[in-house]
């Protein structure tokens, strides 16, 4: 077999340009492939809708693949433990509630479940703004992450959806966009509450509780939903984060 450069690099626009454009109007429109969306958006594209997952870095799986400081293991607890369960992720019983696994092994089997299940993963991509229209958040506007660091004024393009989630973690990022350009969101102030100091056994708790609709259209999940609501971070256990997406994918299928 001969290799001809250029049909090398064709091919690879031609498959990426597909996926593109037909991730441009969909169900779900998530920001960030951390835990809890790539485990929302297996939920979701299991239930047959079609989602499509944004990440601004390289590699998804947002803060898991370090574990604790590096030491690349996680813990979830029990209510947790069958999330991972589903898709392979081999876990170890400590006793007393408490299970590890592999933060590696649990980062890349939770990106392969999402996509099995039908979702498009694109990377190196950032959401800088989102769609409104009818008071209603009804997609994101897009832009390469490259663009974004190197501080190009470049136009983005446009993705709409009938459900956006953002699940960008401590920074809350679609949340603190649709602030700063609707001035409310449904929460005590009205504003991003600011996460709290570390605290796991409220933080697990809260992050479930505080998954929602934060503002017509858009739900948040994640820690995101805890800084979003002014509840503690929580470190290297990630049951609640699992717990979150799931929560956050049933109730954006019982709206679809």
């Amino acid at each position: 077999m001969n290799i001809d450069d250029i049909v090398v690099s064709k091919l690879i626009f031609d498959r990426f340009a597909e996926k593109f454009k037909d991730s441009m109007e969909v169900d779900v429109a998530i920001a960030g492939a951390g835990p809890a969306g790539l485990t929302a958006a297996r939920y979701l594209a299991k239930a047959g809708k079609k989602v499509v997952i944004f990440e601004r870095k390289l590699s998804p799986g947002g803060g898991m693949w370090g574990g604790g400081m590096t030491f690349p293991t996680i813990i979830v607890q029990e209510q947790s433990k069958d999330v991972l369960e589903e898709t392979g992720i081999k876990i170890r019983d400590e006793g007393e509630g408490y299970y590890s696994a592999d933060s590696i092994e649990s980062t890349v089997k939770l990106c392969a479940s999402a996509i099995d299940a039908g979702a498009t993963l694109l990377n190196a991509i950032s959401v800088e703004d989102v769609l409104i229209k009818g008071k209603k958040v009804n997609g994101f506007v897009i832009n390469w992450s490259s663009i974004e660091i190197a501080g190009l004024h470049v136009d983005p393009l446009s993705v709409r959806a009938r459900y956006c989630i953002d699940a960008t973690g401590h920074a809350a990022e679609v949340c603190r966009i649709v602030q700063r350009k609707v001035g409310k969101l449904n929460t005590p102030s009205g504003k991003i509450e600011e996460e709290k100091s570390m605290c796991a056994e409220i933080g697990e708790q809260t992050v479930v509780e505080n998954t929602g609709e934060v503002y017509p259209g858009l739900f948040v999940t994640g820690m995101a939903a805890n800084a979003v609501y002014g509840a503690p971070r929580m470190g290297p256990i990630f049951g609640g984060m699992l717990l979150s997406g799931k929560k956050a994918a049933e109730m954006i299928l019982k709206k679809l």
